[in-house]
């Protein structure tokens, strides 16, 4: 089959749907990932086909660091975003049409889900959602856009959050697809309730890219929702790491891995010095991932207990480290948990609380630090914490029912259980891309 997956978001989204689709062209059908062009090596490493979306996070967030500093404001993060959907959704109906020319499934994953709703009512392609995070209304599992409630919430009231919440998301998304998007595919608008209710029922199917040892399906769910294990874009086999890193390895105990991922903030600086000391405070060794603009560790290579990297796969470096201090991003804690070792979380958006949140209620890791008040000696505690045994104990008994799920390959089956995939066949060598229009025509 020819299928079209559609993502937006940071690196950290993107990597998971470029390992599913990735696990689709494995299984003998033909994938294109529409994404942001910032995206596009990442993408054909995968061996997918590229497809260009208008939708730059990345370059949002360096162009607006409000996005950031205020993350764990859901209201003051809707409005700054409200205007850049708008922007963003003027070109989705072309590039959308485009990217699903000649596609027999339509794969929508976080904010592109109602884009891929959309191009499908206008052009009668079948599709299903696939997220990473639970967002399916339910009594059980708190909704992930609030901070990690204090005290259990009543079934009911957390029923009537999740649907709160929806309906504050469409009035946030309403203008950009209602105004912009639906209005160029051609159709009608959705009513005041948005996407969410009404239509069939396999509408509200998704797959659910998350690991069900971290965080259980549901009891309200139906078969509709499927949470079948992470989606590792695993890199490790390839990835040749740095001489200078493998000596800082060898040279002593396991460091503590330190990186915040694709965060930016306008307090990088503070972060840092922050960091710095803890690790002093704490005596360990310590390798600082600075990513694209999370801290500024120059000061840091003076020290020989501290290795500063840009980045490497976590599925390479994990296994090497100790303790995993970051942000609380999907794939960083899942990866952490997988590698079967403690995390200490520093959130940047209400998402990356929820995850910090599940896994201290594994005993995985301590309670997560405020990103605006954390001090050196709370963050040297909780690092602290985290090496203790019975920490370190738990997360390789974790580690190890993390390690055993197939996520990509209970993702296949899923679609394959819901009729959406078709037997797999031989299929030749996915054509450039838009040529799967011309690959249609043709029969």
């Amino acid at each position: 089959m020819r299928i079209t997956i559609f993502a937006i978001g940071t690196q950290g989204d993107i990597r998971p749907f470029s390992a599913l689709g990735r696990g689709l062209k494995r299984a003998g059908h033909q994938v294109r990932l529409a994404t942001s062009a910032n995206f596009q090596g990442l993408v054909t490493r995968a061996g997918l086909e590229f497809a260009p979306l208008t939708a730059d996070y990345e370059k949002l967030m360096l162009s607006d660091p409000e996005m950031i500093n205020n993350g764990m404001n859901v209201v003051k993060v809707a409005r700054i975003m409200r205007g850049h959907l708008s922007e963003m959704a003027s070109h989705w109906a072309e590039e959308g049409r485009a990217a699903a020319a000649g596609a027999e499934l339509l794969i929508g994953a976080g904010p592109a889900t109602i884009l891929v709703a959309s191009l499908s009512d206008a052009l009668g392609i079948p599709c299903v959602q696939a997220q990473l995070q639970p967002m399916t209304p339910c009594s059980d599992i708190p909704p992930m856009m609030l901070p990690p409630p204090k005290f259990k919430i009543p079934g009911i009231v957390n029923l009537g959050l999740y649907h709160a919440l929806r309906m504050f998301t469409w009035k946030v998304l309403s203008p950009a697809i209602n105004g912009i998007l639906r209005k160029d595919l051609g159709l009608a608008p959705y009513s005041w309730r948005g996407p969410y209710y009404g239509g069939p029922e396999t509408r509200r199917r998704v797959l659910y890219g998350y690991s069900a040892v971290i965080l259980p399906h549901s009891r309200d769910w139906t078969d509709n929702q499927r949470v079948t294990g992470y989606w590792f874009l695993d890199e490790a086999d390839e990835w040749q790491p740095p001489e200078d890193l493998t000596r800082f390895l060898d040279a002593g105990p396991k460091p503590v891995y330190i990186g915040f991922g694709s965060m930016l903030s306008n307090d990088a600086e503070r972060i840092t010095r922050i960091v710095l000391e803890a690790v002093k405070q704490v005596g360990c060794r310590a390798i600082l991932a600075t990513g694209w603009g999370g801290m500024k560790a120059d000061e840091a290579a003076r020290d020989e207990n501290i290795f500063i990297l840009q980045q490497a796969p976590h599925d390479w470096l994990f296994p090497r480290c100790e303790v995993a201090v970051h942000h609380g991003g999907a794939g960083t804690t899942t990866a952490a948990a997988r590698a079967g070792i403690p995390s200490v979380i520093m959130p940047f958006i209400t998402e990356q609380a929820f995850w910090s949140d599940r896994l201290q209620r594994l005993g995985t890791a301590p309670p997560y630090l405020d990103r605006k008040t954390v001090t050196p000696t709370q963050m040297a505690k909780a690092i602290a914490k985290a090496r203790e045994p019975m920490m370190i104990k738990r997360a390789a008994e974790v580690g190890v029912q993390v390690a055993a799920e197939r996520g990509i390959d209970n993702a296949i089956r899923q679609l394959a259980d819901w009729g959406l995939l078709s037997p797999a066949r031989e299929a030749p060598p996915a054509p450039a891309y838009p040529a799967f229009a011309a690959e249609a025509a043709g029969g």
